[in-house]
C-alpha cells in the first residue's frame, strides 16, 4: 500500500480543519481586538475588521468556508474510498474467511470509520477549540486564504447564497445579518465572565456593571429621600439660620414655605459663610435664596445629565406627577452610582451597613438597594431608591418596630422607625435563611 493516498487525505483534513478555523474565528473574533492592530498598519488585521464591520461581506466570508469544507469532506471521502479502500481490500482476503465481495465491504467500512474520526477529531473539533480559545491570532493567521476562497468561489457563494436568502425571505431574513452587536445582556455575561476568569477585580466589574444599568435608572433610584431631607423655613430669622448652617451636614439647604412641598429655592452654606465672615451678620434668608431647579422623579439618568446642563445647574429637587416634592438630587449622586459613595468635605461620614456576631446584618433605611445587594445576596428589584422605600413599597403601608416580613428571601427584623421612614432594619441575609432571626431587642439589635 502506497503512502500518496493517506498524504492527500490527511492534506484534504487539514484544508478542512483550516476552513472550521476560519469561520468559529471570524465569528468568535472582537472588533475592538483588531481595531488597535489596524491602526498599527496590519494589513490583515485591516481586511478583516472591513469583513467584519460589512455584513454582506461577512456573509461571503462564512460562505466560503462553510463551502471548503463540505469540498475538502467530500473529496476526502470519494478519494479515500477510490484509493485506500481499493488497496486494502486485497489484504482482507483471507482474513476470517473473507472472500473478495466481504473484504472489498470490510475496506469500505474500515476506510470510512478512519476517515470520519479524523475529520472530526482533528477536521473539526481540534481547529475549533483553537479558534475558540484564541480567536485574533486564528482569524488573522486564516484570512488571506479565506479571502482567496472568497474569490475563487464568487460564483457558487452569489448562487448559493441567492438559494438561501430567497427561502429565508418569508421569514423576514434579509442579506448582510451577521453583525458583532451586542445586546446590554449579552455584554452583562461578557463582563460576569472576565470577572470569573480574574481580567476584572470585583471593584472593576461593579463599576461596569453599574454603567451599564445607568442609563436605565430614574432620578427617584438615586434620590436622596424626602426624609432624609434638611430644609430651612423661609421665615427664619438670621439667628437661627447661622446655627442651622452649622449644623447642617450639607452645602445647599432646600428653602420652604409652610412645608416641604412649597419650596421657593435654595441657599449655599458656603455663600452664607463668606458673608458672616466679612460683614459679621447675615442678611434676612430671602436674600440667600437662589432658585433651584425641579426634576421629574421618573426622568432618566441620561436625561438628568442633559437637563442639569440646560439649567446650569449641578443639584434639583425631585417632584412627582402631582408637584409633590419626593427628594433631592445632585449630579454627585449620579457619579457616587459609577464610583460608589463620595466624600463630602463638609459632610458628616453615613451610617452605613454593621454586620452582626450572629451572621445578621443591620442596615440603616436609607441605604442605596445596590449598596445594599452585597450585604443581602441577593437583588432587590424595586421602584424605590432605598431600603426603606422598598420595603414600605412591597408591605403598601409603614411597618411597625419589631414587625419581620420576608421579602425575596431575606428576613428582615424592623428595628427602628421614624414617623415617616424606616431607620433601622436587621436582615438575615439569603445565604443565611434558614437560620432564626435574631428577636427584637437582642444586643444585635439594639447595638
Amino acid at each position: 500500500m502506497t503512502v500518496i493516498p493517506w498524504l492527500v487525505v490527511a492534506l484534504l483534513v487539514l484544508v478542512n480543519a483550516l476552513y472550521v478555523a476560519g469561520e468559529f474565528s471570524a465569528v468568535a473574533v472582537q472588533k475592538s481586538q483588531l481595531a488597535p492592530l489596524a491602526r498599527e498598519g496590519n494589513r490583515r488585521a485591516a481586511g478583516l475588521l472591513r469583513v467584519l464591520e460589512d455584513g454582506l461581506q461577512l456573509d461571503r466570508y462564512i460562505a466560503a468556508c462553510q463551502i471548503g469544507i463540505t469540498l475538502s469532506s467530500l473529496i476526502a471521502g470519494a478519494y479515500g474510498q477510490a484509493t485506500i479502500a481499493v488497496e486494502l481490500g486485497p489484504s482482507l482476503e483471507g482474513v476470517w474467511g473473507l472472500g473478495p465481495a466481504g473484504a472489498a465491504t470490510w475496506a469500505f467500512v474500515l476506510v470510512l470509520l478512519v476517515l470520519t474520526m479524523a475529520q472530526v477529531v482533528l477536521g473539526e473539533l481540534v481547529p475549533k477549540s483553537l479558534a475558540l480559545q484564541f480567536p485574533e491570532s486564528t482569524a488573522l493567521l486564516t484570512f488571506h486564504p479565506i479571502r482567496w476562497s472568497v474569490t475563487a468561489f464568487k460564483g457558487v457563494i452569489w448562487l448559493l447564497n441567492g438559494f438561501g436568502f430567497l427561502l429565508l425571505k418569508p421569514f423576514g431574513v434579509t442579506p448582510g445579518g451577521h453583525q458583532h452587536v451586542h445586546s446590554p445582556a449579552e455584554i452583562e455575561i461578557l463582563l460576569d465572565e472576565s470577572r470569573r476568569g480574574g481580567a476584572l477585580s470585583p471593584d472593576q466589574h461593579r463599576r461596569l456593571d453599574r454603567g451599564l444599568h445607568l442609563s436605565a435608572r430614574t432620578v427617584r433610584q438615586m434620590m436622596t429621600p424626602r426624609s432624609e431631607l434638611y430644609g430651612v423655613e423661609a421665615s427664619t430669622p438670621p439667628d437661627e439660620l447661622l446655627k442651622l448652617i452649622v449644623e447642617s451636614p450639607y452645602t445647599r439647604l432646600p428653602v420652604y414655605r409652610g412645608s416641604l412641598d412649597h419650596i421657593i429655592g435654595a441657599i449655599s452654606t458656603k455663600d452664607a459663610v463668606a458673608l458672616y465672615a466679612a460683614r459679621g451678620e447675615l442678611p434676612a434668608l430671602e436674600q440667600l435664596v437662589r432658585p433651584i431647579p425641579f426634576v421629574p422623579e421618573s426622568l432618566r439618568s441620561y436625561r438628568f445629565v442633559r437637563f442639569l446642563q440646560q439649567k446650569r445647574s449641578s443639584k434639583a429637587i425631585v417632584v412627582d406627577e402631582h408637584g409633590t416634592v419626593q427628594g433631592f438630587i445632585s449630579i454627585k449622586d449620579l457619579l457616587g452610582e459609577l464610583f460608589g459613595e463620595l466624600g463630602d468635605e463638609l459632610k458628616q461620614p453615613e451610617i452605613g451597613a454593621e454586620p452582626q456576631p450572629d451572621g445578621t446584618v443591620k442596615l440603616p433605611g436609607h441605604m442605596k438597594l445596590d449598596d445594599a445587594e452585597p450585604w443581602l445576596q441577593t437583588r432587590w428589584v424595586s421602584s424605590a431608591a432605598t431600603v426603606s422605600g422598598h420595603i414600605v413599597a412591597a408591605l403598601g403601608r409603614l411597618p411597625i418596630e419589631g414587625e419581620q416580613v420576608e421579602l425575596d428571601g431575606v428576613l428582615v427584623t424592623i428595628t427602628e422607625m421614624s414617623p415617616v421612614a424606616v431607620r433601622w432594619v436587621v436582615v438575615v441575609p439569603h445565604c443565611l435563611g434558614e437560620q432564626e432571626p435574631p428577636t427584637p431587642g437582642s444586643p444585635e439589635e439594639t447595638g
